[in-house]
């Protein structure tokens, strides 16, 4: 366990005698036919030669020719023979498909193994992928492609869906999502928070959040006019991303509101702009 593998290393060898002996035996017939085709070769060139002379060659040289065609068809048959051999002595090793680390051992020297068997559990450490289940609400707004949000710890990062499968589990009734996400922070098996949409995108007038002021009489914001004067705009709010949150109301984008201290202010007040990008 913890052993690093690069791809195409031996992880895993089991007892491979019967098929190296397998194998050695058809490499001695492909010998074996190769040195009888050659000897049936000059055999024909021979008899080709006294064929001109007599008739009696003539029937030898098409015997000679027949056995040749055999001996050929034979050799291809062992040398077919030859790489099943290799191909089952080949599947007696496995080999690393990708780069990666053993996080589980299962079988120990010695152990008996079948076809299907699992020897150790083997991952890659690249190639990372997040792992999400999604309710029918959501699974309609996702598609191969679309870009979600996902909170690792205080980080806030964006990854595409690569795979979306559109059958919901029996029990849980969700559906899972597979997101491609690079970061040499992360390990395998951490667990994410993922957004997900739970309607179309649309768009909304939003401010900063510390822009609102919260009164009995409901919820506000001051906006600063031309003069610099403010105005109480009263407002309804709506969804919330981050550190912005949709205002509903008479205010268009693009106003300018006051951020910091509007519970002190009263309608009519002028401020001073500190930061005009701030809007």
């Amino acid at each position: 366990v913890g052993t690093l593998f690069k791809k195409g290393d031996v992880i895993a060898q089991s007892e491979d005698t019967t098929f190296r002996l397998s194998l050695a035996e058809a490499k001695a017939r492909v010998v074996k036919q190769q040195s009888k085709l050659k000897y049936l070769e000059r055999e024909v060139e021979r008899l080709e030669e006294l064929s001109k002379l007599n008739s009696a060659a003539k029937k030898a040289l098409d015997q000679a020719l027949s056995d040749r065609d055999i001996t050929k068809s034979e050799l291809d048959v062992v040398r077919v023979q030859v790489e099943q051999a290799e191909e089952q002595q080949s599947r007696t090793r496995i080999r690393a498909p990708f780069p990666g680390v053993v996080t589980e051992r299962v079988l120990r020297t010695g152990e008996r193994v079948d076809r299907g068997d699992i020897v150790v559990r083997f991952v890659d450490t690249d190639s990372l992928e997040v792992q999400a289940r999604v309710p029918h609400s959501s699974i309609s707004h996702i598609a191969r492609g679309s870009v979600l949000n996902i909170q690792i710890g205080s980080q806030l990062v964006s990854a595409p869906v690569r795979t979306l499968v559109p059958v919901g589990d029996d029990q849980s009734r969700l559906f899972d999502i597979r997101l491609d996400i690079e970061s040499a922070s992360l390990s395998v098996g951490r667990v994410l928070k993922v957004a997900v949409p739970t309607a179309l995108a649309r768009s909304a007038i939003v401010v900063p959040r510390d822009a609102l002021v919260l009164r009995r009489n409901g919820v506000s914001v001051f906006r600063v006019k031309d003069d610099n004067s403010t105005e109480r705009v009263v407002i309804m709010t709506g969804i919330a991303d981050g550190a912005f949150i949709e205002v509903i109301g008479d205010i268009k984008a693009g106003q300018r509101v006051v951020v910091r201290g509007g519970e002190r202010l009263r309608p009519g007040q002028k401020v001073k702009i500190l930061a005009e990008g701030a809007r």
